[in-house]
């Protein structure tokens, strides 16, 4: 029989390290999600890592706006960007203060309140789709612009925290390009998933925008 998922708090020294350390090891955490409707826990099995201003596929790679603001501050918080005018996505800030880096989550399991997650999402045709995919996360966990900048780690009022769960063997972690980064950015196998996992995400190449005329 399987062990139980640690239950104990991920610490702000676990996501003060290099985003590419990271990412990985984030896979088979706990995301917790708290709100007025329930609790919700998702088992991460995707994600991606945004390098900041030394990664051509990172919001910050240009610099610190007010959209990415919060991709240099203190790690252990939440980065919320909106996409393509109808979708959330969620990351968790990585590396030190001043240094913009990120972790998309892309895909998990929802372990707890998954009835909560239906209502939500109810065009998934099941419960392995609920958050099989970056804004499909996003919608499974009620997640908007209004939480950008959630602290992970320490605040008690903060509706997130991140468990220790049960992290993911290197031998079962897998490494790709990520999804739909097209450009120099293309060329970084940051993708990481978790093998033969049927809640992670299908792998779409970057297909270029076509001016209207």
């Amino acid at each position: 029989m399987d062990a139980a998922p640690d239950r104990t708090p991920l610490t702000r020294d676990f996501f003060d390290r290099p985003v590419l350390e990271v990412a990985p090891d984030l896979l088979g955490r706990v995301l917790v999600r708290d709100s007025d409707d329930g609790p919700i826990e998702l088992r991460l099995t995707e994600v991606e890592a945004y390098a900041g201003e030394a990664d051509p596929g990172s919001h910050a790679y240009r610099g610190k706006t007010p959209r990415n603001a919060v991709m240099f501050g203190p790690p252990g918080h939440v980065y919320v960007y909106f996409t393509y005018g109808m979708w959330h996505c969620m990351n968790l800030v990585c590396g030190p203060e001043g240094m913009a880096g990120a972790v998309l989550l892309r895909a998990g399991e929802i372990t707890k309140g998954a009835e909560l997650a239906r209502k939500r999402r109810l065009s998934a045709r099941n419960d392995k789709e609920l958050a099989k995919g970056p804004a499909r996360l996003a919608t499974a966990l009620d997640v908007d612009r209004s939480l950008d900048g959630a602290d992970l780690c320490g605040d008690p009022k903060s509706p997130f925290r991140i468990l220790t769960g049960t992290p993911v063997e290197a031998k079962q972690v897998i490494e790709g390009p990520r999804t739909g980064v097209g450009g120099e950015g293309s060329v970084h196998p940051w993708r990481f998933w978790t093998a033969n996992d049927p809640t992670v995400s299908p792998y779409r190449a970057h297909v270029p925008r076509r001016r209207r005329t």
